[in-house]
């Protein structure tokens, strides 16, 4: 047999992590990673918070699932906290950011459905987004690489440049249900979309009855300084994805929504059978404890604007391989002149340093939210050493 029992793919790298210590990841043979890769804006408590750990345990040795037959006072409980916090009135828990954005498409779609405008299935979506790996979800991409050996995509995606508003409005006609959009697009290379970009979708869809729906999965949950990033557009959804640091390292997500977009979720109409259990309902609540007070935002923020101001500093030495910070909050990244991933594959194998690449020649930086001025330091003195290390390779 010559296929690995891990289905083949992922090309992992050699890492191979046994043990978290706060913002620091430990290999099987003792190596320690300083970690910006958080799992991939996962891990935004870090990797031993005590709160988070407790929560799970405590919540294991009581009770861990019984579907959704019965009733759910800890969803309840999430869901009600939630909807205090967000433009939204309920909530729909699912195990993953794909789930919630399947979620959010289906409400956006049954909205004019049940309205009886069975017309009205398309969603405008932006190139180079990531929405996820079902089969909506790369059919809501315009990316190549995603398609290739899953054709035919499902119908009912049309395709228009980020940040193109003209683009969005020329494509609004009469099949179209609404918008589907990153604030900051993060497989897209850190790219942040425009005050007039986001203003201008919410005006649309006002005007043409449309659902304007978020996919803040990985922007969301206090990683760019408010719990989502919508806040700082000055902005309302009618829909949003939510996942990834929700759970804090636990697998979770949810589709949030008014009242007025989920009228046509109905019974029946979707569903789940691990959503909303209560182990996670736990992980989400001490995240939540957490995250969603002033004092932890306006902390994300300040260490936002500092790491940036470093970097914006750092970049200056090195004008053959950087071009521009660029990002919110403790979402950021660096744009780089020269391919990222063997860059990305440097910091982690001779500098211990754990990044993230993403398209458009971007380096992703996502810390624990919870990092200190220890690990600023010790971050920027790896990157300063890998980056006066590094050699371009040649090209093949």
């Amino acid at each position: 047999m010559s296929i690995t029992p891990l289905m083949p793919v992922y090309p992992r790298c050699g890492v191979r992590p046994v043990r978290g210590d706060n913002c620091h990841l430990i290999d099987e043979d003792g190596t320690r990673y300083l970690d910006f890769a958080a799992g991939i804006a996962v891990n935004l408590l870090g990797h031993s918070h005590p709160g988070l750990i407790g929560a799970i345990q405590e919540q294991a040795g009581t009770l861990m699932h019984v579907s959704n037959l019965y009733g759910s006072p800890q969803g309840e409980a999430l869901a009600q906290r939630l909807v205090d916090a967000t433009f939204a009135d309920t909530v729909f828990f699912t195990n993953s950011g794909a789930e919630a954005v399947e979620c959010a498409i289906k409400t956006a779609r049954a909205y004019h459905q049940a309205g009886g405008n069975e017309e009205r299935f398309e969603l405008i979506t932006f190139k180079n987004a990531f929405h996820g790996r079902t089969m909506a979800t790369i059919s809501a991409s315009n990316q190549d690489k995603m398609h290739k050996g899953f054709n035919p995509l499902l119908p009912g995606f049309r395709y228009v440049e980020f940040d193109d508003l003209e683009g969005a409005k020329a494509a609004v006609g009469p099949n179209i249900a609404g918008f589907l959009v990153e604030p900051v697009q993060g497989e897209g290379g850190i790219r942040v979309a425009s005050q007039a970009f986001m203003r201008g979708l919410r005006d649309l869809a006002d005007e043409h009855d449309l659902m304007l729906v978020l996919d803040e999965v990985q922007c969301g949950v206090a990683r760019t300084g408010t719990l989502y990033a919508h806040e700082q557009f000055g902005i309302e959804p009618d829909v949003m994805a939510t996942a990834k640091g929700i759970g804090g390292g636990f697998p979770l997500g949810a589709c949030l929504a008014t009242e007025k977009a989920a009228r046509g979720m109905t019974f029946g109409t979707h569903g789940s059978t691990y959503g909303g259990n209560p182990l996670a309902m736990a992980a989400g609540q001490a995240v939540m404890e957490e995250v969603a007070n002033d004092a932890f935002l306006a902390a994300v923020r300040e260490k936002g604007e500092r790491l940036r101001s470093r970097l914006e500093q750092f970049i200056g030495n090195y004008p053959d391989l950087f071009e521009e910070v660029r990002g919110l909050g403790l979402m950021l990244g660096l744009k780089m002149k020269v391919e990222p991933r063997p860059f990305m594959q440097h910091l982690r194998d001779d500098h211990q340093l754990l990044t993230v690449a993403a398209g458009d020649h971007t380096l992703r930086l996502l810390p624990p939210l919870v990092i200190g001025d220890a690990e600023m330091d010790e971050f920027i003195e790896k990157l300063s050493a890998g980056a006066a290390a590094y050699r371009v390779p040649e090209p093949a």
